[in-house]
C-alpha cells in the first residue's frame, strides 16, 4: 500500500485546483467477469465529445490510459493530436486483465493489480509505461490504478519505474468485499509519499458529507444493511451522512456542489473531477445508456465547471503541473 502520510496542507487563500482525469480503457460489461478478450475501444472515436468542453473551459485533462487504448490505432489515434497540441496530459492506467505478460488466472481478486506478485505487478506496468512511450513519444509518469487496485508493492514499483504522481487513493470507498484496497479512512487531501517525499498522491475526490462528522463511516455502514427500506437515501435527505464523489457518472450537480463546500470549508484545496471514457458513448459504460442520458451527462459538466470556475474562483490545473507547485509550497 503507498505509504498515507499525512495530507499535506494547502494555503487557506490559494483558489481551488481543479483537476480532471479520464480512467481511458477498454469497453467491457461491468456487470460481468473479467474478460481477457475484451479489448475493443470504440468509444475513443468520440472523446471530442468531452474533449471539446474541456477546451472550453481551458482545462487540460489527464487521459490516464490502459493497453488496449494504448496499444491500438483507434484507442491513440483519437488522443495523438490532442497530446501534440498540450491539450491533454497521459498518464497510465492498469487494467491487468487485459495487460501483458499474461501469467496469471483471470478472478475478480487479480483485476486489482496490488494483488498481484511483485515481480508481475512490475512486469504488467512497465510493459504499459513502454507501449505508451512508443504510441505517444514520451513516458508517462503519472499512475492511477485499475480499479484503485493498489497493493504493497506499489510505491516501490511506481518509484523503480519512474513515475512520480499517483491518482489511485479513492476515499472514502472500502473495496475488501470484492478482494480491494480501504480508503474508508482516507482523506480527500493530496500527500507527499516515496523514499524522500518526493512522490505526490492526489486522491479521487470523495468523502462521507453531513452532521454525523466522525460518526460518518460507521452510520452509512450499517445503513447499507437497511437497502431494502431506502435507508442510505433517507439518511442523505436528512442531511446525516452521504457519500458523494465529484464525477459525473452516478452523481448530479447538487451532488457536486454540496461535497465541493463541504471539503472547501474543511480545508481542501484540490478537487479531481473523474470518469471514464466509455461513458462518452450510450451503451459502453452503466452510466450513460441512452442520448438522453449522454445529454445529461455532459450538461453536469458545464454545470459544475461553471459553479467551480465563477462562483468559488477555481483555476484548472493538471497532475504534473500541481506538482510541481506544490513541490514549491514545501
Amino acid at each position: 500500500m503507498i505509504s498515507n502520510t499525512p495530507p499535506f496542507k494547502l494555503p487557506s487563500d490559494l483558489p481551488p485546483q481543479l483537476i480532471v482525469v479520464i480512467d481511458t480503457e477498454e469497453e467491457f460489461d461491468w456487470s460481468a467477469k473479467a474478460d481477457r478478450n475484451k479489448t475493443a475501444v470504440t468509444a475513443m472515436q468520440h472523446i471530442d465529445r468531452i474533449q471539446n468542453i474541456f477546451d472550453e473551459y481551458g482545462i487540460i485533462p489527464c487521459y490516464a490510459i490502459d493497453y488496449p487504448v494504448a496499444s491500438q490505432p483507434e484507442g491513440i489515434e483519437p488522443l495523438l493530436q490532442i497530446y501534440k497540441d498540450n491539450r491533454c496530459e497521459i498518464g497510465a492506467h492498469l487494467h491487468p486483465w487485459v495487460s501483458p505478460p499474461h501469467e496469471e488466472v483471470v478472478s475478480s481478486y487479480n483485476t486489482y493489480a496490488g494483488n498481484l506478485p511483485r515481480d508481475l505487478e512490475l512486469a504488467k506496468l512497465q510493459e504499459l509505461r513502454n507501449q505508451i512511450e512508443s504510441s505517444f513519444g514520451n513516458r508517462p509518469t503519472t499512475y492511477k490504478a485499475g480499479r484503485y487496485g493498489i497493493g504493497p508493492n506499489t510505491e516501490s514499483i511506481l518509484e523503480e519505474l519512474g513515475f512520480d504522481v499517483d491518482l489511485s487513493f479513492c476515499p472514502p470507498v472500502d473495496y475488501r468485499a470484492d478482494g480491494g484496497p480501504d480508503f474508508s479512512d482516507s482523506l480527500a487531501e493530496p500527500f507527499w509519499f516515496g523514499t524522500n517525499n518526493n512522490m505526490l498522491e492526489i486522491p479521487v475526490t470523495g468523502a462521507f458529507v453531513g452532521w454525523a462528522g466522525s460518526a460518518s463511516k460507521r452510520i452509512y455502514n450499517a445503513s447499507n444493511h437497511l437497502k431494502s427500506v431506502k435507508m442510505p437515501g433517507i439518511l442523505a435527505k436528512l442531511s446525516v451522512v452521504d457519500r458523494l464523489m465529484l464525477s459525473p457518472e452516478g452523481f448530479d450537480t447538487a451532488d457536486h456542489i454540496k461535497l465541493t463546500k463541504f471539503l472547501f470549508n474543511q480545508g481542501v484545496r484540490t478537487f479531481t473531477w473523474s470518469l471514464h471514457s466509455t461513458s462518452v458513448e450510450p451503451g459502453m459504460a452503466p452510466y450513460v445508456r441512452s442520448k438522453a442520458d449522454l445529454e445529461k451527462f455532459l450538461d453536469k459538466f458545464r454545470r459544475f465547471f461553471d459553479f467551480f470556475f465563477s462562483d468559488y474562483n477555481g483555476v484548472a490545473t493538471t497532475p504534473t503541473l500541481l506538482k510541481k507547485r506544490l513541490e514549491k509550497l514545501k
